[in-house]
């Protein structure tokens, strides 16, 4: 089977399948001989940052000499970028052997009777084959949605497990208040399994606590004041840690947003549990100084900058990060239906870090049509607002009036990989 043939399988099976629980998904794994349990995993939940801080506790983990892992979703341009072995996404020969034993295990399940594995448990399962067959010692696993009901709480025993900020999101599945969508993410939270959670709310922050202390399980909570930022320069956003475990000296990320310096220390504080006195923070300093995670605030093309920011808590984030440009910034927006995009579209609006908003339409099912975007944008703005009824269209009519101006190209994870494909195209 060729590469694009696994893709196209892949893709075809949420046409024959169904939801399924995580004691399916535990059935799936025990086909595959329970790759996960040759592995230390981490386990990552949460709104915001989850993503992030998957990237962050990859690279220190490889700083430290160790083999990892690395399963994130989901991909902006080719499904390769969600199976990640040490800092390399997985070849696309290497992406068909898995495949080819995964779809074996998947047939034997068939049989017998199982439910075929829905996508996401599918390639969560071609993930942890792949990170046994390389020998990774670390598996870092980011949920798909939610936490309790995910396919990857089939693994039992993590090492530790990670809750990053909450936020209001995927509220059809996971509840309309941050304590019910906090009661979804704690689900990840296992017996006597230590629990790291970045600071949100009162009312979210309770429930992971709450959570922790019925399981028996250590909780650390990571605070606003853990650290400090101290400010952005050549594109890098520079903060101290307040513990003097970390030492008296500047740490930076390879980012401007002023969201990642809470990710990072989450991720820190995880390492810091992890290696305890044997830890080496000034190997997790570099790694963290040179590390990029694609579409987050990512600069693309040169001041063409693509951020994944897709609910009202991230557009809120990144509004904090954007600089005040006496030019005025270009914002390329678009979003998928189910997603509350007029808060979005008012909170763009009312920071005015923007002198044109450009509108565009994603080429999937879920996409909203570019005018009704538009037709929002105006109730909030007097500033000019264009429609562009393809992403192309619309990248190439900011790129024609960039004029050394900012563009900034957020609202959905994929027109973030749309024009990720674009630029790779080089259009």
């Amino acid at each position: 089977m060729t590469y694009q043939e696994a893709v196209n399988y892949i893709l075809e099976i949420p046409k024959f399948t169904k939801k399924n629980d995580r004691e399916h998904t535990r059935a799936f794994l025990r086909y595959l001989g329970d790759p996960q349990e040759h592995m230390k995993v981490l386990h990552v939940a949460g709104t915001n940052g989850k993503g992030s801080v998957c990237a962050y506790l990859d690279g220190m983990l490889r700083s430290e000499g160790k083999e990892t892992g690395l399963f994130t979703s989901p991909h902006l341009v080719r499904m390769n970028e969600r199976i990640v072995i040490n800092g390399e996404q997985i070849s696309d020969a290497r992406f068909c052997a898995v495949f080819e034993t995964v779809l074996k295990a998947v047939r034997r399940m068939e049989r017998e009777g199982l439910a075929h594995p829905t996508f996401f448990e599918f390639l969560f399962g071609m993930a942890v084959q792949a990170f046994a067959e390389s020998g990774a010692e670390y598996a870092v696993l980011e949920t798909g949605l939610g936490g309790r009901l995910d396919a990857t709480s089939a693994v039992e025993k993590p090492v530790v497990c990670v809750i990053t900020s909450i936020g209001l999101d995927h509220m059809e599945y996971l509840g309309n208040t941050l304590r019910e969508i906090a009661g979804e993410k704690a689900g990840i939270i296992r017996p006597g399994v230590p629990v790291f959670y970045a600071q949100t709310a009162d009312e979210s922050d309770s429930v992971i606590a709450r959570t922790a202390e019925e399981c028996g399980s250590f909780c650390k909570k990571i605070g606003k004041d853990a650290y400090e930022i101290l400010g952005i320069r050549d594109k890098h956003i520079a903060f101290s840690c307040s513990s003097a475990y970390y030492g008296n000296t500047t740490w930076k990320l390879n980012n401007t947003g002023v969201y990642q310096p809470g990710n990072a220390m989450l991720a820190l504080e995880v390492m810091r549990y992890l290696f305890r006195e044997n830890g080496h923070p000034e190997r997790w300093r570099a790694a963290l100084a040179d590390l990029k995670w694609a579409g987050r605030m990512e600069e693309v093309l040169p001041g063409v900058y693509v951020d994944g920011a897709h609910n009202i808590s991230a557009v809120e984030a990144f509004t904090e990060s954007v600089p005040e440009d006496g030019r005025g910034n270009i914002i390329l927006f678009s979003a998928v239906q189910d997603k509350d995009y007029e808060k979005m579209a008012e909170c763009l609006c009312r920071s005015r870090r923007a002198a044109l908003y450009v509108v565009t339409h994603i080429d999937d099912s879920r996409g909203t049509a570019a005018q009704s975007l538009a037709d929002i944008f105006r109730k909030y703005t007097k500033r000019p607002v264009v429609v562009k009824e393809s992403v192309k269209e619309a990248l190439e009519y900011a790129l024609s009036i960039q004029n050394g101006r900012r563009i900034y190209c957020l609202g959905s994870l994929y027109l973030a990989g749309m024009i990720k494909g674009l630029v790779q195209e080089e259009i």
